[in-house]
């Protein structure tokens, strides 16, 4: 059965991080919406590469236009079955919006699956929603997975962990383990 899945975002969101999550799930038929604080749909936000390229951290690159499908004042989040919190800038400044962590907080407080991954845990944080759980991220993040009472999960770049219906990832490299892992979650089947 399709999912309404929310996924929030904002300028300078990890280009894979929002690009292949929001396709791959589409592809497989839920019906997914993107959204952005004081934006509307058909407008976009701009997006940046973060690649690793054996530096001390990544390197950041110009990414893409993506565009909204949603317009953040005009959904409620009670009409989704789950969120999806892409990585890069974006969750910095987001985690400063106090309706966006009132969003975040209402699917964790419902229990529905929530997809985070690379910088994205640092809503998870904001919000206060990371007690008792584990929880991946990029490792520079791992302050604030342990500060707002998460225990931070220090797994490979190209893994994924699951506590519960919480679903998070390191970086991109990792979509494969954890797209799968968020559809399993989200209870979806795939048959070949």
């Amino acid at each position: 059965m399709a999912k309404k899945i929310l996924f929030i975002v904002g300028d300078f969101v990890e280009d894979y991080e929002i690009m292949v999550p929001f396709q791959a799930l589409a592809a497989v038929g839920h019906h997914v919406t993107a959204v952005c604080p004081n934006k509307k749909a058909g407008e976009f936000v701009r997006t940046a590469v973060h690649d690793f390229e054996g530096d001390q951290t990544y390197s950041e690159k110009p990414g893409h236009n993506f565009t909204l499908n949603g317009t953040f004042d005009a959904i409620h989040a009670a009409d989704f079955d789950a969120l999806v919190i892409p990585g890069g800038r974006a969750p910095e400044y987001l985690r400063h919006d106090p309706i966006v962590l009132e969003c975040v907080r209402h699917f964790a407080t419902a229990h529905k699956p929530i997809a985070a991954i690379c910088h994205g845990a640092q809503l998870l944080a904001a919000a206060d929603v990371l007690g008792g759980k584990s929880c991946s991220a990029y490792p520079a993040c791992a302050p604030e997975v342990t500060k707002a009472g998460g225990t931070y999960a220090s797994i490979e770049v190209t893994e994924a962990a699951v506590d519960g219906n919480l679903v998070t990832a390191p970086a991109w490299p990792a979509h494969p383990q954890w797209i799968a892992k968020f559809l399993e979650v989200l209870g979806t089947k795939i048959t070949l």
